[in-house]
């Protein structure tokens, strides 16, 4: 599906993070790219997307729960509920199924969320055909009975012209109703909006509070965001070791720009305790994933031997990555042109398969 809200908005008005002052200065992260809708209920789990999150020295921990007076962690109100057999046909795909129970569900309790998952099969055709306008009307029954998520669904049907002419006024208005409550990707995209400042009057202070209940909620996304006004001092105090804290959860969510700004201030101690080796570690991460700026920063590492052991073939790999991607950098130039002729060969032939991607068109 089309993006949302892109974050371009955002670092448009937002200045992106400094460069680090080592291991290259005066580069700065690229903007990451606009996210992919969300959708009201989360699509169902696969063994694929279900790794653990990745550990590391230099990364927080996870919260302890919260423990009772009597000494037993305190249980998740979601636990005490019945469970939801409808939504738990829609996770395991059993989505006719899921279908009947949440009709049977509508029909003998008006139950809200089996409403909201009516709209979600019909907007996604999964099992029935795809009908946006029986979605958006089972998305409007569950909205005006106060349901965040069909709110936040209709959001993105006005965005997109979906059962109606695209309406972006319209889309702001239920992304605000769902925001109220709490939704926190709604929190997230009407924080774009008071940034863009053209629905609504720019406001960095009001974007501070809704991407807080979406960065508390574990939105990555809205935890770089967030940071980076902590960085700047837009909207909240200018906090560096707030701004770290919430990169530092982002990097664990594989946001790849949290993880190249948290690998900047480890790197250089800006926020935090100085930690080359963690810094290293997470700029290898972001490289992978296709950072450039993550490459070239890890390419001096390799080259100058501080965070990781000195490795002139894998940097002079990865600096022709970075360089093949845009990011510019005559030092390393230098230190390449300076190797001899068989280490610069080696280090072209383990860049090889990254150029040769890079140089490929995308399939039409």
């Amino acid at each position: 599906m089309a993006a949302a809200l892109a974050l371009a908005a955002l670092l448009a008005a937002v200045p992106r993070a400094a460069a680090a002052q080592s291991p290259q200065p005066a580069a700065e992260p690229k903007r990451p790219h606009a996210r992919k809708i969300h959708r009201p209920v989360a699509k169902r789990a696969t063994a694929q997307n279900a790794a653990p999150a990745p550990s590391h020295p230099a990364a927080p921990s996870a919260p302890a729960p919260s423990v009772t007076a009597q000494g037993n962690a305190a249980a998740p109100a979601a636990a005490q509920r019945q469970p939801d057999l409808a939504y738990g046909a829609f996770q395991r795909g059993y989505f006719l199924t899921a279908f009947a129970l949440a009709t049977k569900s509508v029909e003998e309790k008006s139950d809200v969320k089996a409403m909201t998952l009516l709209g979600e099969l019909y907007a996604d055709g999964l099992g029935i055909p795809q009908d946006d306008g029986k979605a958006a009307e089972w998305y409007k029954l569950a909205a005006a009975r106060g349901d965040p998520a069909a709110m936040f669904a209709l959001a993105m049907f006005r965005l997109q012209g979906r059962a109606g002419p695209r309406d972006r006024q319209a889309s702001a208005k239920w992304l605000a109703e769902a925001a109220k409550l709490g939704h926190p990707l709604a929190a997230y995209d009407l924080a774009l909006l008071y940034i863009e400042g053209q629905l609504f009057p720019q406001d960095f202070g009001r974007a501070a509070e809704l991407l807080r209940i979406a960065a508390q909620a574990g939105n990555p996304e809205a935890q770089y965001a967030l940071a980076t006004l902590y960085k700047e001092g837009r909207g909240v105090a200018k906090d560096m070791r707030e701004a770290v804290r919430l990169w530092a959860l982002a990097s664990l969510a594989d946001n790849t720009d949290a993880q190249v700004e948290y690998g900047i201030a480890l790197y250089n101690g800006d926020g935090v305790a100085k930690n080359e080796q963690a810094a290293a570690a997470w700029f290898r991460k972001a490289a992978l994933h296709g950072s450039a700026i993550a490459q070239d920063r890890l390419a001096r590492i390799l080259a100058t031997g501080r965070g990781a052991p000195e490795n002139p073939v894998e940097a002079t790999k990865w600096h022709l990555i970075s360089r093949a991607r845009g990011e510019t950098d005559l030092m390393l130039d230098d230190y390449v042109n300076s190797l001899d002729a068989a280490t610069r060969a080696a280090g072209e032939k383990a860049a090889k398969p990254w150029l040769d991607a890079i140089k490929k068109p995308p399939k039409s």
